[in-house]
């Protein structure tokens, strides 16, 4: 489990999220992000009730270390897109995310471009 930093000091417990909430943070940040495909352009077309854990969990890794969260992310981009830009896109969408939603700030997001989708 990670633990929440509590930015107010509450006596009525502590805060876990399971790394698994944060794979499908990052699985969705990153589905939003234009020029992606394979794996995470289906999630994006799919009706949020229709996806399974495993489907959620595929192309990302967690991992959590005493010294903070690691994030890696294995996609396939469009043909055409600026690798670069989009890579820092996928980054900053999973921070956003991440920040927002738990107050978790990751150590690294890692982007591997596993792919490249012809032009059909």
């Amino acid at each position: 489990m990670v633990k929440v930093s509590e930015s107010t000091h509450s006596n009525l417990g502590k805060i876990e999220i399971a790394p698994e909430v944060l794979t499908i943070i990052a699985s969705i940040a990153t589905s939003e992000i234009k020029g992606i495909q394979g794996h995470f352009k289906e999630l994006k077309h799919t009706s949020i009730e229709n996806i399974s854990k495993k489907q959620l969990s595929r192309g990302i890794k967690v991992d959590t270390r005493e010294d903070g969260i690691y994030i890696d992310v294995y996609c396939t981009l469009s043909y055409g897109i600026n690798i670069s830009e989009t890579a820092k896109k996928i980054q900053q969408a999973i921070y956003n995310s991440l920040t927002t939603m738990t107050t978790i700030e990751p150590s690294q997001i890692n982007v591997h471009i596993t792919h490249i989708e012809p032009i059909n």
